[in-house]
């Protein structure tokens, strides 16, 4: 089949809509359940290629959670201890295969931004997988292949219509790339910038140790971004990204946000947060939501008279200013990536607030002695990689 007509494209009244191969050849896809749509299948194609290069750079399964164009979470395959398994609700499933390991740390990151998500996995979506996405709000998935039970259990989902997609691994696309805005067509080469040691081995701070969990990390944060609408930022720690920042204008707005959703995650791990306890057949979504709310600065909307009852079945204590940054100075050794050089070294300050130890960008500013300055004040390791890795 070379060509996939489309219910609408971005919007209803955008149509017709389709994908198909303008050379006229096979589409290296197949929808093997559900009716995917036009921005399903641009969150396909992009988390496609970062979790395949996510595994072509570490060796382990990978997994990402998509929602407009955007990675809300990317993760490879690696075991879930007691806690991490808590605060992503997964601790009542047992020991999961790598693959469901990726795809729950790479959910669970960021579950409010993970809400209605299109995953994307390197390898065969096994049971396990399966089992984990079954539960969760999701519009489709995208896999080299699925297990015979696996897919049995997708195409249960939503009624039947859970879109799931069979793309070729082998498929390799043209390297010239297109695309028309107004009417105008525009034309460059594919991004297939290849991420990997060599990339980041040149150290311009004081401090140039960097273990080979922090490499890891810092390859997981670049590919991360090559696929996150710019600007960007993107914070990782433990083989998973933790915070993502897309689509500002402004550097420091970028460090800010992931900056947020990074402490957010780490906040989820405090006793204060795992000692809630919520009322019966509450679901997922709705303990995300007042989560989110219970260690923010609103707070008091889910713990006023009248609102906590409907939430916990024991009013919680409010989780101070004082006592989420005491927890939060616990975090260490995160890695930051960026798309594009630092302007200020305020990017740095804000970094060094959420634990980050190591840092990837372009280098290139006109200011970068000021921000190498920062880190090294902090005892930072920071590595200009070269290339920008802007995504639009």
């Amino acid at each position: 089949m070379n060509e996939i007509q489309l219910k609408y494209g971005c919007n209803p009244n955008q149509k017709p809509s389709r994908i198909y191969m303008e050379d006229g050849s096979a589409l290296p896809v197949t929808v093997l359940n559900g009716r995917p749509g036009y921005i399903n299948f641009l969150d396909a194609f992009n988390g496609w290629q970062l979790v395949r290069e996510l595994k072509a750079a570490t060796g382990l399964p990978a997994a990402t959670s998509f929602k407009h164009v955007s990675p809300a979470g990317a993760a490879v395959g690696l075991p879930l201890d007691e806690t991490l398994a808590k605060i992503y609700w997964v601790d009542d499933l047992g020991p999961l295969s790598p693959l469901a390991c990726a795809y729950a740390r790479a959910r669970g990151a960021d579950r409010m931004s993970s809400f209605g998500d299109f995953i994307a996995l390197s390898d065969v979506c096994d049971r396990d997988t399966a089992r984990l996405i079954k539960r969760e709000v999701s519009d489709g998935c995208i896999a080299p292949g699925y297990t015979e039970e696996a897919l049995a259990l997708l195409k249960a989902k939503k009624g039947g219509n859970y879109n799931v997609i069979q793309i070729d691994p082998s498929y390799v696309p043209a390297p010239v790339e297109r695309k028309q805005v107004y009417g105008i067509t525009f034309e460059q080469g594919r991004g297939d910038l290849d991420v990997n040691g060599d990339l980041l081995s040149d150290i311009v701070t004081v401090n140039k140790e960097i273990p080979e969990a922090a490499l890891s990390d810092m390859k997981i944060a670049l590919i991360t971004l090559k696929y996150t609408q710019s600007n960007s930022v993107c914070y990782v720690k433990g083989g998973q990204a933790i915070g993502i920042g897309a689509g500002q204008q402004s550097r420091i707005h970028c460090t800010r946000l992931a900056g947020t959703k990074a402490d957010n995650w780490f906040l989820r791990q405090s006793p204060q947060v795992l000692g809630l306890q919520f009322v019966d057949k509450l679901g997922r979504p709705d303990r995300d939501n007042a989560i989110d709310v219970y260690i923010g600065d609103e707070c008091m909307d889910v713990l006023a008279d009248g609102a906590w009852e409907k939430v916990f079945k024991v009013k919680p204590p409010v989780f101070t200013r004082e006592e989420k940054r005491a927890w939060l100075d616990r975090m260490q050794d995160v890695t930051l990536g960026s798309d594009a050089f630092f302007p200020f070294s305020d990017n740095i300050e804000r970094a060094h607030k959420s634990g980050v130890k190591y840092i990837a960008q372009p280098g290139g500013s006109v200011r970068d002695d000021a921000v190498i300055e920062c880190c090294d004040k902090y005892g930072m390791v920071m590595a200009f990689t070269g290339i920008r890795l802007f995504h639009h």
